[in-house]
């Protein structure tokens, strides 16, 4: 499997599609999922071009992981959230849909099941003010 630079990822880095961002560096852009399977579910998505982990740069990966550690602390206190989930799939049978490395960062409430993984698209004023609660925190 070879990566598609016309993926959805990669034309929202571009700014060709429109997106509810969190934060932005030179690494990465921090948004909101728009299928979130919780309350400030957010996707961090490197800016180097990889299909997903087992292609990736370990640089990249090195780059990554304290942005995934940041929004972890940040969503969770945003939130008022009880744990925090986070998740990467590698390939259509793990459950990946988009094929540009990304990490998921899911709020988790005690008692409350999590929303199907990219199913039901919330409301673009919700996902804004989540956006803004999360960056609030950072």
């Amino acid at each position: 499997m070879t990566y598609d630079p016309s993926n959805i990822f990669a034309k929202i880095i571009a700014g060709e599609i429109p997106s509810h961002k969190v934060f932005e560096d030179d690494t990465a852009l921090v948004m909101m999922d728009i299928f979130p399977q919780s309350r400030g579910h957010t996707l961090i998505i490197p800016k180097t071009a990889s299909r997903n982990l087992l292609d990736a740069d370990p640089a990249t990966l090195s780059a990554l992981m304290p942005l995934v550690q940041r929004i972890a602390n940040a969503a969770k206190a945003a939130f008022s959230a009880d744990g925090v989930r986070v998740a990467q799939f590698n390939e259509a049978p793990a459950g990946q849909t988009v094929f540009h490395l990304h990490f998921h960062v899911i709020p988790v409430f005690e008692g409350v099941p999590l929303g199907a993984h990219g199913r039901g698209q919330a409301d673009n004023a919700e996902l804004a003010e989540h956006a803004k609660a999360i960056a609030a925190h950072l």
